[in-house]
């Protein structure tokens, strides 16, 4: 079985979320800018009308649009005569519900305040890295990317292997003694491996170093096709044995197939730039949990990283 984990900062995933948003915003929701000389002035913004009224303040066709586009996309390609009525309803119960809030004072409670104000941090945030990051990672710019990183350059190495999985090292070196005899590999895993691919002989079939724990990527990609380790390799799954079919050079992916990817790595790359940018503009002191200055020895620690963090996928489980 193989387990690929990946993690991601959460400014990263914020700016890949608002990114691909602001690729498809509406022209009208831009920042307005005067034309440039010679240039036709741009067309009026869309109209926002009034849909409803709830005690007297608006519920404007944009809340509807807004609501609609966080819905999944199952029910965005709903029919508009079954939709708007349906979220009509649940933008007037909003408002009723707001409404009634404040009339109760709960807009002058102390937490409810601070957790508006996250909510107003967030979407400044969001608007910002919409902003900046957004145009950087248009499928021109990653497709730049691809022609300059990955097209026509050679692929990266990967080895089709077979694995024995075994609870104890002596176990392993009795079955390696086996195929030093003569043994048959496939019949071995078959009846000795804990691994779920036993019943396929232990096949594990083409992989790159990347996609296996270090120490067993380290033992596969020092075998030539045929050979077989000479002592098992250990791992936090168990004890291995491990036999090279084929080494080969994959091609390089397609554009389609490093999109994504590439979009991803962009991303990560300018909302780096941006935090290291915001944090240059500004003087940040660092206290205790309980608000004290820290002390000396306590600052001489490294400070935790401000960005996003590695995003390299963690190891497959061979």
């Amino acid at each position: 079985m193989r387990i690929m984990r990946l993690t991601v900062a959460a400014l990263a995933l914020a700016a890949l979320s608002t990114a691909a948003m602001a690729q498809n915003e509406p022209a009208q929701n831009a920042p307005a800018s005067p034309p440039a000389a010679g240039q036709a002035t741009p067309p009026a913004a869309k109209p926002d009308p009034v849909v409803a009224k709830v005690g007297g303040a608006d519920v404007h066709l944009s809340d509807i649009d807004a609501a609609v586009q966080s819905l999944p996309e199952e029910y965005r390609n709903m029919p508009a005569p079954m939709l708007y009525p349906m979220l009509l309803d649940q933008a007037v119960d909003r408002k009723a519900l707001v409404m009634l809030a404040q009339k109760q004072g709960l807009d002058k409670d102390p937490q409810v305040q601070r957790q508006m104000a996250r909510a107003e941090e967030q979407a400044l945030q969001s608007a910002l890295l919409s902003r900046v990051v957004g145009p950087q990672v248009s499928d021109q710019a990653v497709r730049a990317r691809y022609e300059q990183d990955i097209a026509g350059k050679p692929g990266e190495e990967e080895v089709h292997a077979r694995h024995v999985l075994v609870a104890s090292e002596e176990e392993a070196k009795k079955i390696i003694a086996e195929l030093k005899a003569g043994g048959d590999f496939v019949a071995l895993a078959k009846a000795h491996s804990t691994d779920p691919g036993a019943a396929e002989g232990g096949d594990l079939g083409f992989f790159k170093k990347g996609d296996m724990l270090p120490e067993f990527s380290a033992a596969a990609f020092a075998l030539q096709p045929g050979q077989i380790t000479d002592t098992p390799v250990h791992t936090q799954y168990g004890w291995h044995i491990i036999k090279v079919e084929e080494r080969r050079r994959a091609p390089p992916p397609s554009f389609e197939q490093a999109r994504n990817d590439l979009r991803q790595q962009m991303i990560r790359e300018d909302v780096q730039k941006v935090v290291q940018e915001a944090r240059a503009g500004v003087t940040v002191e660092k206290f205790n949990p309980d608000g004290s200055v820290p002390k000396a020895t306590d600052t001489a620690q490294p400070p935790p990283a401000t960005g996003p963090a590695d995003t390299a996928p963690q190891p497959h489980q061979p």
